[in-house]
């Protein structure tokens, strides 16, 4: 299920700088204050549908230009192995607790269908209510919530907003792309 809300009342925003002030891309500190101020919105929360059978999101407004959006996760959901390819990005988890499955180790960009990933690269990191983090670009992860009863929520936002994810499955070390979506396969 995909709802997008676009109100104002609904969907944080950020109030356009004074003409004469440059504008400056968000950091990714930036966009972790952002999820972390956005998680607080309860109203916000409270608005998103949860589905017992599929991750549903709800589009928000966010700092600088940047993409963010509020996820719902049922019980047992997870993203698989992707990246954000050039953007930055931060997420945080407002409900529930996520775990963050990622790679520390730089992939080549393109230009590679399957990669035989080093001993050690593999991190692990829990995220209860109120604990996020930031990445840079091309970071790889998967994001899953493995409570087998309860939802759990997150707020995410990407500067620059996502031109395209790329999503890989694994086996063992092996990491293999296995498909690239543009934003029209999301939106």
């Amino acid at each position: 299920m995909h709802v997008s809300l676009s109100s104002p009342s609904t969907s944080p925003s950020v109030s356009p700088a004074p003409a004469s002030a440059p504008v400056s891309p968000p950091t990714q500190a930036d966009l972790l204050d952002f999820v972390r101020r956005t998680a607080a919105d309860a109203e916000l929360l409270a608005s998103l549908p949860l589905d017992p059978e599929g991750r549903t999101w709800v589009r928000l407004t966010g700092p600088g230009g940047s993409e963010a959006w509020l996820i719902g996760w049922p019980p047992g959901s997870g993203t698989g192995w992707h990246d954000h390819a050039e953007s930055v990005g931060a997420f945080l988890t407002a409900s529930g607790e996520l775990k963050e499955n990622a790679l520390a180790a730089r992939l080549p960009t393109d230009g590679w269908k399957t990669l035989e990933l080093a001993e050690g690269v593999d991190r692990e990191r829990r995220l209860p209510a109120g604990q996020g983090r930031a990445f840079g670009r091309h970071h790889v992860h998967e994001v899953l919530n493995e409570s087998p009863d309860r939802h759990a929520v997150s707020v995410h936002a990407y500067y620059p907003p996502l031109p395209r994810i790329r999503r890989y499955s694994r086996s063992g070390q092996v990491l293999r792309l296995e498909q690239v979506e543009r934003p029209e396969d999301w939106q």
